[in-house]
């Protein structure tokens, strides 16, 4: 039996869809169909009910996708048994909101690189619901979304939320510290309309019985620093996300009696019976993030303590 079109079985079974399932291996409808079509002849029954336009299995179909998943797997693991299990001389599609790109999605992709050389990575860049909407299609193998994934088959897990602050211009913004009606009088820029951020932003002013002068939504990080950079307005930004501009850029984190809501980051992935890629690829990105994290929660302790003997010294010396 060709391991190919239990393959392509599988996956038309999982995704409920033979469009759905050629795009995700990289075939034609046609060459799919013609896959099927020649398991189906090989078994002697129908696995697809093709009677009408709503997809359906057969009673075979049911039967043999509990048979075809086994296949997989026990081909995966004959392969690693075997010595051949450097499985991940593959092609993995990755999504990632902005907000992920400018923290720590490149340096993860560059350690996964030397990890994994023979692994080639297709990169997308887009707003949850897009994300979200390819990986039900099946066109993703692992998102990174401020959502989960809601759909037969996909995993999700959440990973460590990113902490949302205000971000204006160092040059025009200089006060020490700023209320919610500081705020409110300034233009303030955050992620698309109905995004979790912009819905949170609106609820803090609302709480707080507050209304803000104007708020502009606009879908990507990059567009809101150098439009805050220029001065247009404040931004509500992943503090991940920008932190390392400070330094090398006119902007500066805007401290607020109010916390804006954390933004929250889930890794979604569909499992493969016949490759440990995605498991691997996400057990590696699960682990870079928590050192990530330690390490500018140890760099960032290191610096309060570095600052408070010096508060102390200061003390003895005036007694």
């Amino acid at each position: 039996m060709n391991l190919r079109f239990v393959e392509a079985f599988y996956w038309v079974a999982t995704l409920k869809s033979v469009t759905r399932a050629a795009e995700k291996l990289f075939l034609t409808q046609s060459a799919m169909s013609s896959r099927i079509a020649a398991l189906e002849e090989e078994l002697g029954v129908l696995l697809l009910d093709r009677r009408d336009k709503q997809f359906r299995l057969t009673t075979a179909g049911t039967r043999f996708l509990t048979y075809a998943q086994r296949m997989l797997e026990l081909q995966r693991e004959a392969k690693t048994e075997m010595g051949s299990g450097e499985a991940l001389a593959v092609s993995l599609r990755i999504g990632a909101i902005e907000s992920v790109l400018h923290a720590w999605l490149i340096p993860w992709m560059e350690q996964l690189r030397i990890e994994h050389p023979g692994l080639e990575l297709e990169l997308s860049v887009e707003t949850t619901p897009i994300l979200i909407e390819q990986m039900r299609r099946g066109t993703q193998d692992i998102v990174f979304t401020a959502l989960p994934t809601a759909a037969d088959g996909v995993r999700s897990r959440s990973l460590p939320s990113m902490d949302m602050v205000f971000v204006g211009s160092a040059s025009l913004h200089r006060k020490r510290r700023y209320t919610l009606d500081d705020l409110a009088e300034l233009d303030l820029l955050t992620f698309q309309r109905g995004s979790l951020p912009h819905v949170a932003l609106l609820e803090l002013f609302r709480a707080a019985r507050v209304e803000p002068r104007r708020v502009h939504t606009i879908s990507s990080v990059s567009a809101m620093l150098q439009m805050a950079q220029g001065g247009f307005g404040v931004a509500t930004l992943p503090r991940e996300a920008v932190q390392h501009l400070f330094a090398v850029a006119d902007l500066r984190e805007l401290p607020c009696d109010a916390r804006l809501q954390p933004l929250p980051i889930h890794a979604s992935y569909r499992s493969d019976p016949s490759t440990q890629a995605v498991e691997t690829v996400m057990r590696s990105a699960v682990a870079f993030v928590d050192a990530w994290r330690a390490h500018r929660e140890g760099t960032a302790m290191g610096r309060s303590r570095a600052k408070a003997p010096q508060g102390k010294a200061s003390k003895k010396s005036m007694s």
